[in-house]
């Protein structure tokens, strides 16, 4: 009996339609070591964790509000920056609008945040987007770019 529906008859169609899932291309292991990385991305910017966010990488681009566009930033300076822009927010979401895959080992997740500047209750909007990359079938944060 199928626990979500109780009804044995959408079992079969659900175990075809899992075989199926399976086999179509991009939905492997790539894509979900792709969204595993985005989650903790997302983790970590809402934890206002920037050191957790940038482990890993080599090298980070960022282009934020307030800060010059930087080449590209060893991990602790780029957390540094990341941590100053963030510090003055609460953070009320940070959600995935969109992953583009630009190439096998380049993605972009486009984020949108909701947040308040702490002591007031304005909430206010803006796109970030997060720039991945795998080096060594490891997906790594290489850019971070912010749009109001």
């Amino acid at each position: 009996m199928n626990l979500v529906t109780g009804n044995k008859t959408y079992v079969p169609a659900l175990i075809a339609l899992l075989a199926f899932s399976v086999s179509l291309p991009g939905t492997g292991t790539a894509q979900d070591d792709i969204e595993r990385a985005v989650e903790n991305a997302q983790r970590s910017w809402l934890d206002h964790d920037m050191a957790a966010l940038v482990s890993g990488s080599d090298t980070v681009r960022l282009r934020i509000p307030g800060i010059a566009p930087s080449a590209s930033l060893r991990p602790g300076q780029a957390a540094r920056l990341l941590e100053q822009y963030v510090r003055p927010t609460q953070e009320l979401s940070f959600q995935v609008s969109s992953l583009r895959e630009l190439s096998d080992d380049h993605v972009y997740a486009e984020m949108v945040r909701v947040y308040v500047v702490k002591g007031t209750d304005q909430q206010r909007e803006e796109t970030v987007l997060l720039g991945f990359r795998k080096i060594g079938g490891r997906w790594s944060l290489r850019e971070v770019r912010v749009t109001p």
